[in-house]
């Protein structure tokens, strides 16, 4: 039983996290570029406060997975650097930390757009 709460956690946090999304998509008319940006802006500024590392720490991947959990990587890369490095920290901090995710962000766009014809929905 103890090998399986830890995905059973993840499952519902992350969709948690998934369904708000899905009703700010359903409810809202903001765009889904606005709804990411304020999931990752959402991410630091709890991250800030304090309240996202208890919520990585109990559902782990559900809440790092997600795009608040980028922001929460951001903002504890930017932490940490500031605390080994200084001001400067601030500013390489959160890209050092989260360069593999951009990386592979970035590889698979192209690769998507290789493989398909991309184009503006109509």
């Amino acid at each position: 039983m103890n090998t399986i709460m830890p995905f059973v956690k993840a499952f519902l946090i992350g969709g948690l996290i998934c369904c708000v999304g899905q009703a700010l998509i359903m409810n809202t008319k903001l765009t889904n570029a606005r709804i990411l940006v304020i999931f990752v802006v959402s991410g630091v500024f709890l991250t800030a406060l304090g309240l996202y590392k208890p919520l990585v720490d109990f559902a782990g991947a559900g809440a790092t997975v997600p795009l608040t959990g980028f922001g929460y990587s951001l903002a504890m890369g930017a932490i940490e650097a500031v605390n080994k490095y200084g001001l400067i920290g601030a500013f390489v901090g959160g890209v050092t930390r989260t360069a593999a995710g951009i990386t592979a962000a970035v590889v698979f766009g192209l690769l998507n757009a290789l493989l398909f014809k991309p184009h503006a929905k109509s």
